[in-house]
């Protein structure tokens, strides 16, 4: 049912159109991209798409050429190959658009939120500031975590004085803020403290891409077809996500154990100040074809892949939240984990939690899980795990948007 006193959203997608390049989403793309996809099937007539340029405006852009980019987004991300060359160029298109639409942009009269589900531009408040001004909006945005401010040592150079400001810019600007765990929120805390938002920041967990719910019809695998078991790590290869422990533990393997060694297969992008990991990963003789990396495998290609192996390992020192921890287990794919207060929010009693830095108890864990069939599991319940489709979870998170605003309304006070 309609709601007709709901604020008008301003959905901000600057995190896609960068990201047109890439054929492979990451757990923030698919977290805007599934924003983008619930409300425009189910809240079109109280939205309007936005974007930032980089020469300092935030301004609107046509919906009809949003939905077309999005829906071939999803297509590439799915696996469709012909359309990787189109996309950029769309996302080209709108960006530019953006530029002319800064000129004559009308103001918005009554009620309306400005959502920003990524980090994208928090580090540039200004445009931020004259985009809530000139609309009268509210500032709801999206953190993710606090990574770089928590563990500098594992961000690329500059990378924690930038999310600083990025927190800043929050902590100055945000009405509410959405965050995808209590950990999160956690950490966000202090920076909160006598801010607009101290008291709305609200947990909303990511939700699980519909996909794999739909376990038919897999792809051809890429794996060598010699019928070797193999363990899977999802994840872009960088300092904090502790490869070198996996990859420390399979040479030793090999060394023991041979050909009888399963495999290790390693999905995600190459990262930043990871010399150590790419030196053994191209260098080290007893890696070589035990463990194998894919930085282009489509969404289906994943799930098919998480289904057929010994289980998922995920040794990082920190996250936000964990997508592939939530994909393993509605697969019913067993889950091995670090011992950290996420993943403990994030999968219940549904993982096996170790400590990142004790090698011995993961390889136990390792040959503990060799000894079991992927033939014989069955896929997870969602709801006993706590765990939400996509959909559900946007709803939640524009009920945030909404309560907001009602909020604001209800107690005599305006956007800043």
């Amino acid at each position: 049912m309609m709601i007709t006193d709901a604020p008008h959203i301003f959905m901000d997608i600057s995190r896609l159109l960068s990201r047109a390049r890439n054929p492979i989403p990451t757990g923030i793309d698919r977290v805007e991209y599934e924003y983008v996809s619930y409300l425009l099937k189910n809240e079109a007539h109280r939205l309007t798409f936005v974007a930032f340029h980089p020469a300092g405006c935030i301004g609107t852009l046509s919906t009809r050429a949003v939905c077309h980019f999005v829906d071939a987004m999803g297509q590439v991300w799915d696996g469709d190959r012909p359309l990787r060359d189109r996309l950029p160029h769309m996302a080209r298109r709108l960006t530019q658009s953006v530029l002319l639409s800064c000129w004559a942009m009308p103001r918005h009269r009554g009620d309306s939120i400005y959502l920003l589900v990524s980090h994208h531009h928090l580090t540039r408040p200004g445009p931020i500031e004259r985009f809530l001004s000139h609309h009268g909006s509210l500032f709801v945005p999206m953190v993710h975590d606090l990574i770089p401010l928590e563990f500098p040592e594992y961000a690329r150079p500059g990378e924690p004085q930038r999310h600083a400001r990025r927190m800043e810019t929050v902590a100055r600007l945000a009405a509410s803020v959405i965050v995808p765990a209590r950990a999160v929120a956690h950490s966000l805390a202090p920076y909160m403290q006598h801010r607009p938002a101290e008291n709305h920041v609200h947990v909303v967990p990511h939700g699980l891409h519909l996909q794999l719910s739909s376990l038919s019809d897999a792809p051809a695998s890429r794996l060598p077809d010699d019928g070797r078991p193999y363990f899977v790590y999802l994840g872009t290869i960088e300092p904090r996500k502790n490869h070198l422990l996996l990859l420390n533990l399979w040479r030793a393997m090999v060394e023991e154990k041979g050909a009888e060694t399963p495999r290790l297969v390693l999905v995600g992008r190459r990262g930043w100040e990871n010399e150590n990991i790419l030196d053994m990963l191209e260098r080290c003789p007893a890696l070589q074809g035990n463990v194998l990396e894919y930085n282009d495998l489509s969404d289906p290609e994943v799930v098919s892949l998480l289904q057929g192996s010994q289980g998922l390992l995920f040794p990082s020192f920190s996250e936000g939240f964990g997508l592939p921890l939530v994909e393993a287990m509605v697969l019913g794919t067993p889950v091995v984990c670090s011992n950290i207060p996420v993943f403990h929010e994030v999968a219940g009693e549904n993982a096996t939690y170790l400590d990142p830095t004790d090698g011995p108890a993961w390889r136990k864990a390792i040959d503990a899980l060799m000894a079991q069939k992927p033939q014989g599991r069955t896929a997870g319940e969602a709801a006993d795990m706590n765990l939400f489709n996509w959909p559900r979870q946007v709803a939640a998170g524009i009920a945030v948007a909404d309560g907001t605003a009602a909020f604001f309304r209800s107690n005599g006070l305006r956007a800043s």
